[in-house]
């Protein structure tokens, strides 16, 4: 009997949940689906540079896990790079551990207590805090373009 996958801590889902090559409908293409700690593994690996260790402990994994994910991760964008596939980025077995940020009011929440990321106080959707903390769309303090 296989053991039951337990939730990996993910800080927050990603913006964007879909990425496809330029001028080819996505309908058209063939699509990869790279779940959301396999996206969190490449985060921390690759854009923040952490160790597998590190990361691992962030995620609460055994750190042959987290290589075992980072792997599939890297093989599935490979894939889409190579060959020009769409990738889709949601699903698996996570909790969210991250903030959100309401652009309406400020109030922030825990993006957990709120998978559909409205603000419990207003009403209006939030979107996850990147880098700064601040709620910026694109993670650093600063104007939107």
């Amino acid at each position: 009997m296989v053991r039951p996958t337990m939730p990996r801590k993910v800080g927050c889902p990603p913006q964007v949940k879909w990425f496809k090559p330029c001028g080819i409908p996505r309908d058209q293409l063939e699509e990869i689906c790279l779940t959301l700690d396999e996206y969190e593994a490449v985060r921390l690996a690759d854009l923040e540079g952490m160790y597998q260790e590190q990361a691992a402990e962030q995620m609460q994994v055994s750190r042959p896990t987290f290589g075992n994910i980072i792997s599939a991760a890297h093989k599935k964008i490979a894939d889409v790079l190579v060959n020009g596939k769409a990738l889709r980025i949601e699903g698996g077995t996570v909790e969210l551990t991250g903030v959100c940020a309401c652009p309406a009011c400020g109030h922030r929440w825990r993006c957990a207590d709120s998978p559909a990321r409205t603000c419990p106080k207003c009403g209006t959707a939030g979107e996850p805090t990147r880098g700064c903390g601040h709620g910026h769309r694109h993670g650093r303090c600063g104007k939107r373009a």
